[in-house]
């Protein structure tokens, strides 16, 4: 990676850290006694329809055009180089955490990958039982103790919170865009790891149209839950999962419910692709 590469990537990465404190700070006394964990709600859900708008018109057929030119081998060959890039920051926070046995094996998994896998063209280590860790800095931080805040979503990122968007730095640079030696060439892995991702999330997508009455506070939900599994590796306390938020305001928003008889078909995935 060069100098200002770097500088443009950990410049642009603080910025999104301090804009997040500045926002959080000023709208904390938003909040109500029903919706602690998201006094910004407004403002998040705007952001949220701009991020499903933009993915509607623009990643989603670009990821779909993607699929349709690009063989799988070589989607995956490529999920699985970037996904080796991640493999070394989650490696790093392993060890930030105090699991000195997985970050261990995160080490193992890395060095087989990058040698015997071709610079991780090929996940020879998933055979071998030595599973991908999925760490960033926001869930060291919750190990650490760091309550989560307040729920945020970013643009084009998408959901966070405040302490994990802490983590945003981090995850910036140890992404596909360090392979790269010149600012246009780690845009162009940027948006071609964006894709690729993308690309692999389409059925999922499609069975979250379907179900999610209220789309946004099914996504929070889900998020907001997820992280305190990674956290605790998957036995949260009780005392310490996330409250159900109050979206009361928005119920008018909210389309009606499918009819009954549409719901096992969706569930099971019944239905195809866009």
């Amino acid at each position: 990676m060069t100098d200002f590469t770097r500088r443009t990537s950990q410049g642009f990465a603080r910025a999104v850290v301090c804009v997040a404190l500045a926002c959080t700070a000023g709208l904390q006394g938003c909040a109500t006694a029903q919706n602690q964990g998201d006094p910004i709600e407004p403002w998040n859900r705007q952001v949220f329809s701009f991020n499903e708008t933009l993915d509607e018109n623009v990643l989603k057929p670009v990821s779909k055009g993607y699929v349709n030119v690009t063989p799988e081998p070589v989607r995956t060959a490529v999920g699985n180089v970037f996904g080796n890039i991640r493999d070394i920051w989650s490696t790093a926070n392993l060890f930030l955490q105090g699991r000195f046995r997985d970050g261990t094996l995160g080490i193992i998994r890395v060095s087989v990958n990058s040698t015997l896998g071709l610079a991780g063209l090929i996940d020879l280590a998933t055979p071998m039982q030595l599973d991908r860790p999925n760490e960033d800095f926001g869930q060291t931080l919750g190990v650490w103790g760091f309550k989560p805040g307040a729920y945020i979503v970013w643009p084009l990122l998408g959901p966070s919170t405040l302490r994990d968007s802490a983590g945003i730095p981090g995850d910036m640079i140890f992404s596909a865009s360090s392979l790269a030696s010149t600012s246009a060439g780690a845009n162009g892995l940027r948006a071609l790891q964006i894709v690729n991702t993308r690309a692999s999330l389409l059925r999922a997508s499609n069975l979250l149209d379907d179900v999610a009455l209220d789309k946004y506070a099914f996504v929070r939900e889900a998020y907001l839950q997820r992280r305190q599994n990674l956290i605790y590796e998957g036995f949260p306390p009780e005392d310490d999962l996330p409250e159900p938020q109050d979206s009361t305001a928005y119920e008018k928003d909210a389309p009606e419910p499918a009819a009954t008889p549409a719901a096992p078909a969706a569930a099971s995935g019944a239905s195809a692709p866009n």
